[in-house]
């Protein structure tokens, strides 16, 4: 059964809520380290999705593995970078800096397109591309001055490392979109229980010994399946329906939900610095999403008018 427009939209503010629950989650961990939580999370996903794939899409989801070619291959690798960054970032930075870098990833992918695909950008992205800059520059630059006077400067790593998530999903999409203009699609159910399985093999040499207690697995049990593996294949639904402004608009429910559960569950207060240059992130986010849902709405109207081609 397809869904409605208002139903795609209801999933989607869910699967956002779901993805938010990382933070809160993640902080409640005892024993697990940085490597070992990002192996542990992984292999659940890998486990749940072996499960949902064939129940999903069939036993055939496992042939397009072998037939989907370097380019399905290739957005795996992108996939498993994602996992990795973000876990390993969310052990050394507070939620919401991570949250909020990781929110650069349409801006990037823009660019990325911009550069590598050709496409043109319209004035508003530039514009958005530019207040981003600034608000993320304030939040690193602020960072970085806290580190120099003698603060922690994990944090300031930490919120590097989840650049690579915003930077790897740009690459993804630039992959995706080159395979799709020769006329070979990449299905990427496949390709994020790829990265899944890249990501544990790759992190499992550096979380040994494991440390992980029944306690921690459990949660991190929790992560694998509930906050990444089911709301993954539940996006998909919902982009199936929406239009990619409208799923980027509400993807962005992830930051808001992740601060405030990592603030309330967890007593993690973002500092003023994130809320500051998170606002501006966000602010250009929402406001160069919405002119394009508008544009887009204005385009089918004008072919709408008898007439129109």
């Amino acid at each position: 059964m397809r869904l409605t427009h208002g139903g795609a939209v209801w999933l989607m503010v869910v699967v956002t809520l779901m993805w938010g629950t990382a933070g809160v989650v993640t902080r409640h961990l005892t024993q697990a380290h940085s490597f070992e939580i990002t192996f542990w999370r992984s292999l659940f996903t890998t486990l749940a999705l072996l499960v949902i794939l064939p129940l999903w899409r069939g036993r055939a989801v496992f042939s397009q593995l072998r037939s989907g070619g370097r380019e399905l291959w290739i957005s795996g690798v992108c996939w498993a970078v994602m996992f990795t960054a973000f876990m390993v970032a969310l052990t050394m930075a507070s939620t919401a800096s991570v949250l909020v870098t990781m929110s650069l990833g349409p801006l990037l992918t823009a660019l990325a397109a911009r550069v590598f695909i050709g496409h043109r950008l319209p004035a508003r992205t530039w514009a958005a591309i530019v207040v981003a800059g600034v608000g993320i520059g304030w939040m690193y630059g602020t960072q970085l001055m806290q580190g120099a006077s003698g603060g922690v400067g994990g944090s300031l790593l930490g919120t590097l490392v989840a650049l690579c998530v915003p930077i790897a999903g740009a690459t993804n999409w630039t992959v995706v979109q080159h395979a799709h203009a020769k006329g070979h699609d990449i299905d990427l159910v496949p390709a994020v229980l790829i990265g899944a399985v890249l990501t544990a093999l790759f992190t499992l040499p550096f979380a040994l010994p494991f440390q992980a207690s029944a306690h921690d697995l459990g949660l991190l049990a929790f992560l694998g399946v509930f906050q990444l593996a089911i709301p993954c294949v539940l996006s998909v639904l919902c982009a199936q329906v929406l239009k990619a402004p409208e799923v980027a608009l509400l993807a962005l429910l992830e930051v808001i939900f992740g601060i405030a559960l990592a603030w309330i569950g967890a007593g993690e207060e973002p500092a003023a610095s994130v809320l500051t240059g998170g606002a501006l992130v966000i602010g250009a986010l929402v406001f160069n999403e919405l002119l394009a849902l508008r544009g887009r709405r204005t385009t089918a109207a004008d072919n709408a008018l008898p007439g129109a081609h």
